[in-house]
């Protein structure tokens, strides 16, 4: 963040959701209403340091480590940080493109479908997955229904049935795929 302001209300809102916590359980614990600590997180108004110092305890956190930078946090990565995992029998190559991306709230891959290949089939779970066809062409199966996707096309599920992209075309086909929360 070197050369910007910390935006207060969407780290405080970042640790409320690592801590599991709702708005209302976040009020609380700190003896504040819901409507403050939406009104917080939106930005819309600012604690008082007193105020402030009362929600990073309830968080887990004070003042020091709230403001300090992570000189740590990686922001950009290489080809050579990518891990990949390849399946002959199903057809498919699947580059997962942040490292240990399952710690975030996001996971995103880059699926390569050969001729005929699919992804793992996934069951139902909470959560959004969303999709870029960058080459060829799919089919996303989403329960009984069957979505047809080409390049420069993108999806959106909300998984709430078992479902599986499929390539039924004579082409590879790659698919920017990122999930949330992470289920790859």
């Amino acid at each position: 963040m070197e050369g910007q302001a910390v935006n207060i209300g969407e780290k405080i809102k970042y640790l409320r959701l690592a801590n599991k916590l709702t708005q209302e359980e976040l009020a609380d614990r700190c003896e504040l209403s819901k409507g403050f600590i939406s009104q917080v997180e939106r930005n819309i108004t600012s604690p008082s340091i007193a105020t402030l110092m009362d929600i990073l305890s309830s968080l887990g956190t004070d003042l020091t480590r709230f403001f300090q930078e992570d000189p740590d946090e990686r922001i950009v990565f290489s080809r050579t940080d990518y891990a990949t995992k390849c399946d002959a029998d199903r057809g498919n190559h699947i580059c997962w493109l942040v490292p240990n991306a399952q710690k975030n709230a996001m996971e995103p891959i880059l699926l390569t479908l050969e001729p005929g290949g699919s992804s793992s089939p996934d069951k139902p779970h909470e959560g959004e997955e969303f999709g870029y066809i960058l080459e060829g062409s799919v089919q996303i199966h989403l329960g009984q229904r069957i979505i047809r996707a080409r390049k420069g096309d993108s999806f959106i599920i909300h998984p709430r049935e078992p479902h599986v992209v499929v390539n039924n075309s004579k082409r590879r086909a790659r698919v920017l795929w990122i999930s949330t929360p992470p289920s790859f």
